[in-house]
């Protein structure tokens, strides 16, 4: 079954709402792609090496510059700073709600904007990095949540995918701003850069300020009369429509089930039945930068000049540009095709691009056919990453938890992602990149794309293991869809039976002892006799 952007016809109400409110709050993606696209061209630009310099002079140029050390420093604070951040998200969007949570995460990440605008030297500005950082980390488990939470589920995937593009947009505009303020020769070189920012943050926390909490926080937190004020505004319809009190009805006989069987605690993530999709959840996030893509946005116009190609910041700005356009395909197909096929397909594509990046640049170091080589097979692989791993993975991710322990699964998956960041980010320098070689450094160049290249072919092993095909599935749908299938390749045309309403009135407070494959049996029982069961216990029914 294929994909279209028209409703279904079985779907009442409005769908325009809930997507175009799901596409603004993708809007907080740009900050993540952009804060993470000024870095590496900062890193280049001669007026900031020379002003950051503590004294050591780069052996290539005769300039002032920062080490290795320092660089390492620089770029991958921010990845410590988000790491820490989307472990925060889970009690702060859980405390004070999705939406005033983006808005607290905001204000974080505007700290750190400010702290890099006015600094001088490499400890303010580290300091800068570190608190934008936490915001940004905050922000990447929360948008995802409140996407999942509001998103009707025939288009989910694309408005969750939405959020991948607009990091590549980010990244995409850092890049043409970074090209038009490299070659001044005073502080605005760096700072008009990093403080464009600024209003990025003003349009995402004041259309915050307008949008409904999601719905499913607000049965979370008992507030029914709210959720159906809040669920009107998303579907289109009046509070009494039935659809609407279906629904609703729905997400709250789900969230009681779930309460039923067991706590949120962070502990329940990794015990049964959370642990399969928590620890899914954390591989994919980690597989996601171990496929080599922020090698290239974080360090690629260092590497390009040091693969001796002509102008990097203009290759940097045609790989970004391949990041946005290759992104839109992906949020077609996500749904087009499923997460699965999505998934596999970006996988296989990827290690192919990166092992041949690998073979010519070791085979022909400085060679002229190679760096067009490197480059066009750079920009196809991009093109894979965009088009699958790049949104897909925050849809996997955003919709495999249950509602009463979404927010602290998504930032821990979230964390797994910033922590690999991380690594990768601080390690490039010593494994590719660096002239001020030391004992320490591996100097690897073009062979550390057959590190990448084998993490996309593990890739594909765990997605046709791992991965369960969610599409077209509501949030509790999948519930069920793990609590059935045992395999994830199994799970591909999964038609779900269980209502929940029904479950939880024949099983209650019982349902902890019971699968829900009984809980469903007995349900069905129940609705098949005249008079149903009287006072007969559960257990009796099962």
């Amino acid at each position: 079954m294929g994909f279209s952007v028209k409703k279904p016809a079985d779907v009442q109400g409005s769908a325009a709402p809930a997507i175009i409110i799901g596409l603004f709050v993708a809007f907080g993606g740009v900050l993540f792609g952009y804060d993470t696209g000024t870095i590496g061209g900062i890193l280049a630009m001669p007026y900031w090496r020379n002003l950051f310099s503590t004294g050591y002079v780069n052996p290539v140029d005769n300039e002032l510059d920062v080490t290795s050390t320092q660089k390492s420093e620089i770029v991958s604070i921010l990845s410590a700073g988000t790491f820490f951040g989307a472990l925060l998200s889970a009690p702060v969007a859980d405390f004070l709600g999705r939406r005033w949570g983006m808005i607290f995460n905001t204000g974080v990440f505007t700290l750190g904007v400010i702290l890099q605008t006015v600094a001088t030297a490499i400890p303010l500005f580290v300091a800068g990095r570190f608190f934008a950082g936490l915001g940004v980390g905050l922000l990447s488990a929360t948008i995802p949540l409140y996407q999942s939470e509001t998103a009707p589920k025939w288009i989910r995937g694309a408005i969750v995918g939405c959020y991948q593009w607009a990091i590549t947009i980010g990244l995409l505009l850092a890049a043409i701003v970074l090209n038009a303020t490299k070659n001044r020769q005073d502080t605005g070189s760096y700072r008009i850069p990093v403080a464009v920012q600024f209003a990025f943050s003003i349009i995402l926390v004041v259309g915050m300020l307008i949008l409904p909490e999601t719905p499913r926080y607000l049965i979370k937190k008992g507030n029914q009369q709210k959720a159906a004020k809040a669920l009107s505004r998303l579907r289109g319809m009046p509070v009494d429509h039935p659809a609407l009190v279906e629904e609703l009805a729905e997400i709250q006989a789900n969230h009681e089930y779930e309460m039923a069987i067991g706590s949120a605690s962070y502990l329940a993530c990794f015990k049964p039945p959370i642990r399969k999709r928590q620890l899914t959840g954390i591989a994919l996030q980690g597989l996601q930068q171990l496929t080599g893509v922020n090698f290239i946005f974080y360090y690629g116009t260092s590497y390009f000049s040091n693969s001796g190609i002509d102008n990097p910041f203009i290759v940097s700005m045609i790989t970004s540009v391949v990041n946005v356009v290759s992104t839109i395909p992906g949020l077609y197909l996500v749904e087009a095709w499923g997460r699965r096929s999505l998934l596999m397909f970006g996988a296989i594509g990827m290690s192919v691009c990166q092992l041949i990046v690998a073979s010519v640049g070791t085979a022909l170091p400085d060679s002229t056919v190679a760096n067009k080589c490197l480059i066009a097979f750079v920009c196809i692989y991009i093109f894979f990453f965009a088009c699958s791993w790049g949104p897909c993975a925050w849809v996997v991710t955003g919709e495999s938890f249950p509602l009463k322990a979404r927010a602290k699964g998504l930032s821990m998956t979230t964390a797994s992602n910033w922590l690999l960041n991380f690594a990768i980010a601080y390690a490039t320098p010593y494994m590719t990149i660096q002239v001020d070689a030391g004992p320490g450094n591996a100097n690897m160049g073009s062979k550390v794309f057959f590190v990448w290249g084998g993490f996309c072919v593990i890739c594909t092993f765990f997605v046709y293991f791992c991965i369960y095909e969610t599409k077209g599935l509501s949030l509790e749908q999948v519930d069920e869809l793990y609590a059935k299938i045992p395999h994830a390749w199994q799970s591909k045309g999964f038609v779900p039976t269980v209502n929940f309403q029904d479950v939880q009135e024949v099983g209650g407070k019982d349902s902890r002892r019971h699968t829900l494959a009984e809980l469903e049996t007995a349900a069905v029982r129940r609705k098949s006799t005249a008079g149903g069961y009287g006072e007969e216990s559960f257990t009796e029914k099962v």
